[in-house]
């Protein structure tokens, strides 16, 4: 099975162009300035990272590896198993799920068919093979530890968790099963010590399927939203909103004009399947978040008064803007514009980069940006009124029902 497997798992390289000086001293502007020499630094390649990619689709070239491996790269490239070397181009990346797509012109690539991850059980044998350290095509064998692990990392989260040996520069790699088929794509470990200490996690390959699909296709993931809050349902929750169910979630809150307040989904139903798949905790209604795309038809079973009901979710595509538009400070966001009762309310943060400067500010995916500088802003065009040509600013926010203030 591994030698028909390992060369379908690559070696991705990234560099960075970094300005640089032929000497210290004139690194220092007030130097440069006292000498009246002009400011031209050299550029330097320099590499930056080093991770695994899977190959899937060996005709087009298509190959998947995490999002954070080809962060900020100028340069990615790909070595095989073989030990050809060619430029990578970025198809795409999914920042939330931690996904990326390269495409590469080569020929006689080997191609790692996908299985059905939902079909995976706690215990069954799994071989994680990428290039950890640094030392290409490693193998290690463990089982599956555990499934639906959330809690890690911002963003979409329905891990897989295994013993299998995984260490930095794995990020990217494969994890397959006895037959050879990828089950996950490996992408965080819990290391104390800067190694394996047993507890690694990978993207399940249902939803690597889901998202590839969506870059190779439009260049982009255009997710949409359903418009809904949920909270896991106990014994004592049920008898607070006067259900007798206890299994699937909570609708805490329904955000008025949204796919699900249109469908007719109300506060206090209890939600039990999306699509057929069955909700049986918050992470799974997270989990469908994450491949819900725009012009999607979800078909929602709920349970309201007793009785069941099925419902049709249309998920129209939201209005939304990269926040880097607006402001430089808002950079790595995308913002969708808010409604209460058919009013705008506000500029919602549907999505966020963590490494960008809108993080490093404060913002959060979730946040409500109600005013800037005391001035409301009720939707995107008056926020960018707001910010336009400000180098300060004071925006007034909302997050879990708390309100404060982001200074920049």
């Amino acid at each position: 099975m591994l030698e028909r497997t390992t060369a379908g798992v690559v070696n991705v390289a990234t560099f960075v162009r970094v300005r640089t000086y032929d000497s210290p001293l004139m690194r220092d502007p007030f130097y440069r300035r006292f000498l009246r020499v002009p400011d031209q630094p050299r550029e330097r390649r320099r590499a930056q990272s080093a991770g695994s990619g899977v190959i899937v689709d060996a005709q087009a070239g298509y190959i998947v590896t995490n999002h954070h491996v080809v962060y900020r790269a100028h340069e990615i490239r790909v070595t095989l198993s073989d030990g050809r070397e060619f430029p990578a181009a970025l198809v795409g990346v999914d920042s939330p799920v931690d996904l990326a797509v390269l495409k590469i012109d080569a020929d006689d690539l080997t191609e790692l068919p996908f299985a059905d991850s939902q079909n995976l059980r706690v215990g069954d044998f799994v071989i994680a093979i990428g290039n950890p350290f640094g030392f290409s095509q490693t193998v290690t064998s463990g089982i599956v530890s555990a499934l639906g692990r959330s809690g890690l990392i911002q963003g979409y989260e329905n891990f897989i968790q295994t013993d299998a040996s995984i260490n930095p520069g794995n990020s990217g790699g494969a994890l397959v099963d006895l037959n050879g088929r990828l089950v996950g794509i490996n992408t965080a470990i819990v290391a104390p010590a800067g190694g394996n200490v047993g507890i690694g996690f990978a993207i399940p390959s249902n939803l690597v399927s889901s998202i590839m699909g969506e870059i190779i296709e439009d260049g982009a993931v255009q997710r949409g939203r359903i418009g809904i809050t949920v909270a896991g349902l106990n014994a004592q929750l049920a008898e607070l909103h006067g259900v007798d169910e206890t299994e699937g979630i909570l609708v805490t809150e329904v955000v008025p004009g949204s796919a699900a307040d249109t469908a007719g989904i109300r506060p206090g139903d209890v939600l039990a399947s999306i699509d057929g798949r069955v909700m049986g905790r918050p992470a799974d209604y997270g989990n469908q978040e994450a491949i819900t795309m725009v012009g999607d038809e979800l078909k929602v079973e709920i349970v309201r008064d007793h009785r069941r009901i099925s419902l049709t979710v249309s998920i129209d595509r939201d209005w939304s803007v990269a926040g880097g538009r607006i402001h430089q400070r808002l950079e790595g966001t995308v913002l969708v514009d808010l409604f209460l009762e058919s009013e705008p309310a506000g500029v919602y943060v549907s999505s966020i980069d963590r490494d960008s400067p809108a993080w490093q500010t404060g913002f959060r995916a979730g946040d409500t940006l109600l005013a800037v500088n005391n001035v409301t802003t009720r939707h995107i065009g008056e926020l960018a009124r707001g910010l336009g040509g400000v180098k300060r600013a004071v925006i007034r926010f909302r997050r879990n029902d708390r309100f404060g203030d982001l200074r920049f």
